[in-house]
């Protein structure tokens, strides 16, 4: 059975981005352990989502057969996104740290395929994930500074936040894959992928 892997990079900084650096690795590991594969890219950070507007959360609260064409045409790209978020077995997200959190390029990803209704209900009791929690995400995530640890962890809002979107939508396998003080000088930098790359074999010999 072949595997999907959605791989999706939101770093606008193209060669000299780690996130996307690590990402790629992580996909050219997965092809190599599934050889039988399908992959579907995007690159956010060069080619950026558009922001949802209001004709597109008009469309999301409007059932189908009661939209207008300019709702359906509104709403066609989130569908299309939702769909391959649906049908992928892996996710691959290069994820740099961008102001204490994410870039806006994936946060209008996740706008696109948090929907309620479709990846996420309402019940009496609460929120309920409608994603299959089968599916696996693998964050490449690259920081400046060191926040795993001391007085900079506090304002780490970045994989707290990814990890509970995910598991918001019922994913609760997600790895990440982390190159941390990317900016503290060559030395940082070296060991920071060093430590990403051992992650990295360890994250996919468990799958």
């Amino acid at each position: 059975m072949k595997t999907h892997i959605l791989h999706i990079d939101s770093s606008p900084m193209e060669s000299r981005s780690v996130s996307k650096k690590l990402s790629h690795q992580i996909v050219t590991e997965l092809k190599t352990k599934f050889s039988d594969h399908q992959v579907t890219y995007h690159d956010y950070g060069a080619s950026p989502l558009p922001h949802l507007s209001p004709t597109v959360l008009s469309a999301f609260f409007t059932p189908a057969p009661d939209q207008s064409v300019l709702q359906k045409d509104a709403v066609a790209l989130s569908d299309q996104l939702t769909d391959e978020f649906f049908s992928a077995d892996i996710i691959v997200i290069g994820a740099p740290m961008w102001n204490l959190s994410i870039p806006s390029s994936l946060k209008a990803w996740i706008d696109h395929i948090v929907r309620a209704g479709k990846t996420f209900r309402y019940t009496e009791s609460g929120a309920q994930g409608l994603v299959s929690g089968d599916k696996k995400v693998i964050i490449a995530s690259s920081r400046g500074g060191i926040y795993t640890d001391g007085r900079a962890k506090e304002y780490d809002f970045q994989e707290p936040y990814l990890r509970a979107i995910f598991g918001f939508l019922g994913i609760t396998n997600v790895s990440f894959v982390r190159a941390e003080g990317v900016s503290l000088g060559e030395a940082s930098l070296a060991a920071a992928l060093q430590t990403a790359e051992h992650d990295l074999h360890q994250v996919i010999a468990l799958i």
